[in-house]
């Protein structure tokens, strides 16, 4: 008798839709090149976030701590992303983010984005994995799941949407 494979047991991964993050962003510092890319550091002024599982005020302080890559030759341009923040729920819970992915696309619409032309957010990958830290117990579930966010640069703001992965 074969026993069955394990992935025959595993189920599928699915999402729940926990919140919706609004950043406000102040202009860009430019660090420089490097061999590697491109850094600069994007400070976050403030921010909303609103959803079925967190509710808050993005405080002011953090920053996006981005590498935009040296073109490949293949014409798309990708930005390593970095963010630190900390969110503060309606409840007085602060919660300590890092959210790291990526952002690529078409190099002239990269170029657009960057000079502040609104960009239909399907033509731009914008993919994060944030991780939570908090000593409130009533979000300690924060810290015992993976989560993934789909995001969208607009010339005043940056907008995300976080899920669960169940």
């Amino acid at each position: 008798m074969t026993a069955p494979l394990v992935s025959d047991a595993l189920p599928a991964p699915t999402l729940e839709h926990v919140a919706d993050f609004s950043f406000r962003l102040a202009p860009a510092t430019e660090v420089g090149a490097s061999a590697l890319g491109n850094r600069r550091v994007i400070p976050i002024l403030d921010g909303a976030v609103s959803g079925p599982r967190l509710q808050g005020r993005i405080l002011p302080g953090g920053a996006d701590f981005q590498l935009v890559r040296h073109d490949t030759g293949n014409g798309i341009v990708v930005a390593d992303i970095e963010a630190r923040y900390v969110l503060e729920t309606t409840d007085g819970a602060r919660i300590y983010i890092v959210n790291a992915g990526l952002r690529s696309g078409p190099g002239e619409l990269i170029a657009r984005l960057g000079a502040g032309e609104v960009i239909d957010p399907r033509l731009i990958y914008f993919r994060t994995a944030p991780r939570f830290e908090t000593a409130s117990p009533g979000y300690d579930w924060l810290m015992q799941h993976l989560f993934v966010a789909t995001g969208a640069r607009y010339p005043d703001r940056v907008e995300m949407r976080y899920f669960r992965v169940i």
